[in-house]
């Protein structure tokens, strides 16, 4: 009998193995489109761009191999450190104004009133308009003879004649800024808005009975629980507006006098203009790189404010 035992039990284990085995088979299995998809589309390319960078790579031609100089060469580009010094400044103030109105929508229409549908509707319809086809939009809007904005900037007396928002920077910049604003603070607010309804209305009401008021349950309370939808809903606005291209290239063609250049219109210059490939993907590298850091401290930051 314990000889049977002895012989039956490695045949049990292996028995109670396979179907462990089996699972995470048929679990690689599901997930092999996606690795597929990933491997195809984002690492290959990105492989290849970085042994693109290390090449002196015209669009026609033989390609050289030039070792760092195109990552010591723009340490001494005035024209990127420029357009990098406006992305950030771009993303600072885009980021900031966007979170300061998206905070309070998502506050005013998480709360159940009387067309309440009706307002998160229309807050955000400006998010399914395509980016290249809201800055059109707003060129025509901001056009000093058939747009909309002169006239009634002339209506308001803000301007006693008809304004070019486009002709110089301050106005071209805040008008890009406004049209971003109108875009994209509808999505922020949704992803806000999901943040608020996942905390427990119990504690809320705890909170209420305890004798704390709207701003120290606000400070105590609705901030530390949506810590981690804060920090997604950040990481997306600065990523989309480190990466902003259209709104330049449409609205402002980078100008006015090239003031309105940012990384990822820079390199486009000068991987498609210029046709210096191997130059543009050192930047793409650069500026992959600056996004995975700017991601890193951001998740950092939320880890340690875990912690606390």
């Amino acid at each position: 009998m314990s000889i049977l035992a002895v012989t039956l039990a490695p045949a049990a284990t292996r028995a109670r193995r396979r179907p462990r085995f089996g699972r995470q088979w048929q679990g690689l299995l599901y997930v092999m489109p996606a690795i597929v998809l990933v491997t195809v589309f984002f690492v290959v390319p990105v492989l290849f761009t970085v042994w693109m960078s290390f090449h002196n790579w015209p669009l026609l031609g033989q390609s050289n191999w030039i070792g760092l100089q195109n990552y010591v060469r723009m340490l001494t580009d005035t024209r990127f450190l420029s357009a990098l010094s406006f992305t950030a400044y771009y993303t600072l103030i885009v980021t900031i104004v966007i979170f300061a109105i998206a905070f309070p929508l998502a506050l005013f229409v998480e709360r159940q009133r009387r067309g309440v549908e009706v307002y998160r509707t229309i807050f955000f319809m400006p998010v399914v308009v395509g980016l290249a086809t809201a800055s059109l939009l707003w060129v025509w809007l901001a056009n000093v003879d058939s747009g909309l904005f002169s006239p009634v900037l002339r209506m308001l007396g803000v301007t006693g004649r008809s304004a070019n928002l486009l002709a110089t920077f301050d106005n071209a910049f805040l008008t890009i800024v406004v049209m971003v604003v109108w875009k994209i603070v509808g999505f922020t607010m949704i992803i806000l808005l999901t943040g608020l309804q996942s905390i427990p209305a119990d504690l809320t009401e705890a909170a209420r009975i305890d004798g704390a008021g709207r701003w120290q349950r606000f400070r105590h309370l609705t901030l530390p629980l949506m810590r981690r939808t804060i920090a997604l809903a950040l990481i997306l606005s600065v990523t989309g507006s480190v990466l902003a291209f259209d709104q330049f290239y449409i609205m402002t063609s980078g100008g006015p006098q090239n003031r309105m250049i940012s990384v990822v219109y820079y390199i486009f210059n000068q991987s498609f203009v210029s046709f210096q490939l191997g130059y543009g993907s050192a930047l793409s590298i650069v500026l992959l790189g600056i996004l995975v850091a700017l991601s890193v401290v951001q998740l950092w930051l939320l880890r340690v404010g875990d912690e606390k």
